[in-house]
């Protein structure tokens, strides 16, 4: 099985509407899914009373797009050759592919699928892409194998290491606040600080 049954639907899946039965509620927002029901996207209170004992993951937004957690996904999927972005340090990826007008000049590296342009040498840009990816040729799964994970760590760990882009700066969970707080940038140093007191040298003799 290159494709678990819960993926196509967890991707056609509308987040950040309004639960029906808790939407007076602070924490009404649907942003979970359940990987062992694949049915509609639920909110805090739902999961609480309904999915108790399944596996749920929860759906965060990065500038407009539905995003995962690397941590909660890679529990359950085989995410190598995703591209994966680090933002306000939680490393995520995104669930469908992101239009892109075009490809600047002197991009190194390009979805295979949509030809959007990545920060890192991976196949693909998003889950949705690599789905399109399997569905064509074959040559990638989802299949999570133990002997996997080691590897596919170090994979990850490349993008951990580098810049984000400027269009993903914020991760948030629907309306909440970020994740993280931004870290505070250090003091600016004293360039013109003054060495001491000049001593003239001793006359010679």
């Amino acid at each position: 099985m290159l494709v678990p049954p819960w993926l196509e639907p967890l991707l056609r899946t509308p987040f950040f509407s309004v639960c029906r039965t808790h939407g007076d509620a602070a924490r009404s927002e649907c942003n979970m899914y359940c990987l062992d029901c694949s049915g509609d996207a639920f909110c805090f209170y739902c999961r609480s009373s309904r999915h108790k004992d399944h596996q749920v993951i929860q759906i965060r937004r990065s500038s407009y797009h539905d995003v995962v957690r690397v941590a909660e996904i890679q529990k359950v999927l085989d995410i190598s050759g995703v591209q994966t972005y680090v933002i306000n340090s939680a490393r995520v990826l995104f669930l469908n592919e992101r239009p892109q007008p075009r490809t600047g000049k002197g991009v190194a590296h390009i979805c295979e699928i949509c030809g959007r342009s990545l920060l890192d040498p991976f196949r693909f840009c998003s889950l949705g892409c690599k789905l399109v990816g399997i569905n064509r040729n074959g040559d990638a799964n989802f299949t999570l194998e133990p002997k996997n994970e080691e590897g596919m760590s170090r994979r990850e760990g490349i993008s951990s290491r580098r810049g984000t882009l400027r269009e993903e700066e914020e991760l948030r969970e629907g309306s909440q606040q970020d994740i993280y707080p931004p870290t505070p940038s250090p003091p600016p140093s004293n360039a013109r600080r003054r060495k001491g007191i000049p001593h003239r040298a001793p006359f010679g003799s």
